[in-house]
């Protein structure tokens, strides 16, 4: 995820490119060749809390979960590790939350009330929690419930689910919101063992990203730990009708029902994929890995949370074409989750490291072809943003100081990052690069690091020079510095040219779109063809086109996306159907909202927009909900 999470689709950049005119003035970057300030650099600057003074180093929750009220409602308790001996209170992230009462102990048995005070909201932050303490103090027990918007949480109906006759609830804590149901230091660079005691209603199942039990009876009452540390944006959790299908001896995949047998289809490769990692980079580390497919509303294409990666169903495009993604979510159990950013400041040491490992594992398993196609895209959609985006805004490292991390996290930190680490490969040699990153990997498990530890650890196992005849990697450039360095590696395939070579004849208009016969495409061949039309082009050849390979019916959510622009764009009526068929029925943010956008480009485009918001919003996760409002100017 975190945030991305996704197959690329080369120029979806537009998603975090489209409102410009918000975006904060980038803050100054370090200056290259100098420490930066050490402050800035360690500094969470999106957490309350106080870890020099007072640290967590465990959380055990007992919570229940009321459907009708939309609400968890229980105990928090927290292990304090007392770091600064004299320290008087302890200081917490919260977002909405109800606050009943905050005790404290010495040994987790007695129990006394403690002073507790919940500061004003902040746009971004939420709410400071300051609990008074006295020295003894060990144990901090917060009693406590959510808001029924809570920012992390949401809770469907019935209707909004895949069998239509049971609620489903799922959270999404990254970036910062653990604190809207769980009252935490919420920061990554301190983390955290946790335990829950969650109760249902009898005919739903309770998952987290713990230890699962797949064979666990449907009881009401579900227990769950998660003995290794994590940073509190990996806890989740998830409730509703699901049932399990083993992938293989260490993997599997719950979701509804009716979904299942597809998701179990679509994602049998998976053990393979984990293999395959632990070959390049070593043992995973986090026992099980599981795979729970959510309903459509989920925000975003995947979230890694450990033990439980949370998945879009948009990826089950009946083929494999998207289940990249899942490479993706598996290699944070190594670049993210186990070796972790310490603040946002650092977000592509978790997604730039990822989606270079991603694409190992997919070279690894479907070919070096698939890989290459996929970077290609990607390197086409890091020249969007660096077009586009502020200067300052395109490094991988620069402050997101007074900055919403939803909002403000673009596919630099993805895209950049991939390219970089592919440039160090290819400059010192893949086999030498990969004895590199599976040490550091073994070096900082279960750690939070910053970008400035990254290049201490880079320059001292790695040689200034690398092999002879390579051009040196300027490694400071690369991070602090706007734009992409020169000498960056460069992805090939000759696959886009020949699916351009097939376009030719019809773009010249010496052939009929039917002519092109391509029914064997790749769904990354689609995607260029759809990105290499014209910027003119009439209805009356959208419509050929539509014709001969039936886009606007197309399952494939990347494909009918593409073409749901196009036709936005180009006043194709007849995809206006499947257009509020699509935004009504899916809630991943990286495809609503960039069709938002294009709509909202025209005074009769964002009369349409905001018809359909209206149907479709009370579907939408309150994430997707807060990034369309500011595009539509909607208000309840």
């Amino acid at each position: 995820m975190h945030i991305r999470c996704l197959l690329l689709a080369g120029l979806t950049s537009l998603l975090f490119a489209q409102d410009q005119d918000r975006r904060p003035t980038p803050l100054p970057m370090p200056t290259v060749g100098k420490a930066m300030d050490k402050l800035e650099a360690a500094k969470d600057f999106h957490s309350y809390a106080n870890p020099s003074a007072v640290l967590t180093t465990h959380i055990a929750l007992d919570l229940k979960a009321d459907f009708e009220k939309r609400v968890l409602m229980g105990t928090a308790t927290l292990q304090l590790k007392l770091v600064d001996k004299s320290a008087d209170h302890v200081d917490l992230d919260t977002r909405n939350l109800e606050i009943e009462k905050a005790e404290s102990s010495r040994d987790g048995k007695a129990w006394r009330i403690e002073t507790h005070t919940l500061a004003a909201k902040e746009p971004i932050l939420g709410s400071k929690l300051t609990v008074s303490l006295s020295r003894e103090s060990r144990f901090l027990r917060v009693s406590y419930r959510t808001s029924p918007g809570a920012s992390g949480l949401q809770w469907l109906t019935p209707e909004q689910t895949a069998g239509k006759s049971l609620p489903f609830m799922f959270s999404q804590s990254q970036a910062i919101h653990a604190r809207s149901w769980v009252p935490c230091q919420d920061s990554p660079r301190i983390r955290i063992t946790y335990s829950a005691v969650i109760h249902t209603p009898n005919e739903l199942r309770a998952v987290m990203s713990a230890d699962n039990n797949p064979n666990a009876k449907r009881t009401g009452t579900y227990r769950f730990t998660m003995p290794n540390p994590i940073p509190s944006y990996l806890m989740a959790i998830a409730i509703g009708d699901l049932d399990f299908r083993s992938l293989g001896k260490r993997t599997g995949v719950y979701a509804e029902p009716s979904v299942l047998p597809k998701a179990a289809k679509e994602l049998e490769d998976t053990e393979k994929m984990v293999a395959a990692t632990e070959k390049l980079y070593g043992p995973y580390a986090w026992g099980r890995y599981d795979i729970l497919v959510l309903p459509p509303s989920f925000p975003y294409g995947g979230m890694e949370n450990p033990r439980l990666t949370f998945a879009t169903p948009t990826i089950l495009a009946g083929d494999k074409s998207l289940v990249s993604l899942i490479a993706h979510e598996l290699a944070h159990s190594w670049s993210g989750n186990l070796v972790t950013y310490a603040t946002w400041n650092d977000v592509w040491l978790n997604e730039g490291v990822t989606t270079y490992v991603e694409r190992r594992i997919v070279e690894a398993v479907y070919g070096r072809h698939q890989a290459e196609m996929e970077a290609m895209l990607g390197r086409r959609t890091l020249q969007h943003l660096v077009d586009t985006l502020p200067a300052g805004d395109t490094a991988l490292w620069f402050s997101m100081k007074g900055r919403d991390p939803d909002e403000d996290t673009s596919e630099i930190a993805y895209e950049k990052g991939a390219l970089f680490l592919r440039t160090l490969e290819e400059a010192y040699g893949r086999k030498s690069f990969d004895t590199f990153l599976r040490a550091y990997f073994h070096r900082f498990a279960f750690r939070s690091i910053t970008t400035a530890e990254f290049e201490v650890y880079f320059h001292n196992h790695l040689p200034q020079e690398p092999p002879e005849r390579k051009v040196p990697v300027p490694v400071q450039a690369w991070l602090y510095s706007p734009g992409v360095p020169e000498g960056a590696a460069v992805p090939q395939s000759d696959a886009f040219e020949l699916v351009e070579s097939r376009m030719k004849p019809w773009l010249e208009g010496k052939a009929t779109a039917s002519l092109i016969g391509v029914q064997k495409w790749s769904t990354q061949e689609w995607q260029h063809f759809l990105q290499k039309l014209p910027e003119s082009l009439s209805p009356i050849r959208m419509n050929e086109l539509d014709a001969a390979f039936h886009f606007t019916d197309s399952g494939n959510a990347e494909i009918a996306f593409l073409w749901l622009q196009l036709s936005i764009r180009h006043g194709y009526a007849p995809a206006d159907g499947r257009l509020q068929a699509y935004l009504t029925g899916i809630g991943r943010r990286r495809f609503i909202l960039p069709l938002y956008s294009e709509l909202a480009k025209t005074p009769a485009g964002k009369r349409r927009a905001l018809e359909i918001y209206k149907l479709a919003r009370p579907g939408y996760h309150p994430l997707a909900q807060t990034s369309i409002d500011q595009v539509l100017g909607y208000n309840e």
